[in-house]
């Protein structure tokens, strides 16, 4: 069983999202789809809060987690959809499920080694780590530990949370996060599974991490912005 890009977007979110409730973190990263198309995406992460900004695509998702709320906004019609997170899990899963009819995950041994190989990325010094799951290597990930303390700090409690909230999607991820910390922070993740045997393919690559101060502002829908009530809430 391959992860999907899902998997693998949440398991490097859990990798960077902890929090402390004095500040948060922006981080910029580039990220592949599976049609090979790169889009950067904007995430600031607070005290059980997320968001994720899509610019080229106009799209914003907000995520609190202890609120159990998800907000998706779309900034070219100015309007958003506001339900609650755990519903929206199981809608998630729901649509995962009739993708895949009949297929259940196969639980993988994962292991990951590091293999002494070092670049510096983006200005990070980052050392080469490979998952492998049942002796395949599934993934690469390029480690740094040059992170700001406190900027690490604001990355464990949401990332637990986000990982409770996403269970199914993130069995696996969990395990490779856990088996991953402590090589540190992945600035560029490179997936094997894409690329059928042909060498990775570069799905996510952090250019920059910064700590910030976060208004509450930054997780509402913008002002003015109409709001569409879910298909669920319309019953």
């Amino acid at each position: 069983m391959k992860r999907t890009g899902l998997s693998i977007w949440l398991t490097v979110a859990t990798l960077f999202l902890i929090s402390f409730s004095f500040a948060g973190v922006v981080i910029e990263e580039r990220v592949k789809d599976s049609d090979g198309r790169t889009t950067r995406v904007v995430l600031s992460c607070s005290e059980n809060q997320l968001r994720t900004d899509h610019p080229e695509s106009g799209l914003t998702t907000i995520m609190d987690l202890k609120a159990d709320r998800i907000v998706l906004v779309d900034h070219r019609s100015q309007s958003y959809l506001s339900m609650k997170l755990s519903q929206w899990e199981k809608e998630i899963s729901k649509r995962l499920r009739e993708e895949s009819p009949g297929i259940r995950p196969k639980e993988r041994t994962i292991a990951v080694r590091g293999l002494g190989e070092t670049a510096t990325i983006n200005g990070f010094k980052t050392e080469k780590v490979q998952v492998l799951a049942d002796g395949e290597v599934i993934e690469e990930h390029w480690m740094t530990k040059e992170i700001d303390p406190e900027a690490a700090k604001v990355m464990e409690k949401a990332a637990l949370e986000l990982s409770r909230d996403f269970r199914l999607e993130l069995k696996e991820g969990r395990e490779i996060q856990e088996k991953l910390k402590p090589y540190g922070f992945a600035i560029l993740v490179k997936d094997y599974a894409l690329s059928q045997g042909l060498g990775g393919i570069d799905v996510l690559e952090v250019k920059k991490i910064e700590r910030r101060d976060l208004t509450p502002e930054v997780f509402q829908p913008p002002a003015g912005y109409e709001r569409i009530l879910p298909q669920l809430e319309k019953k």
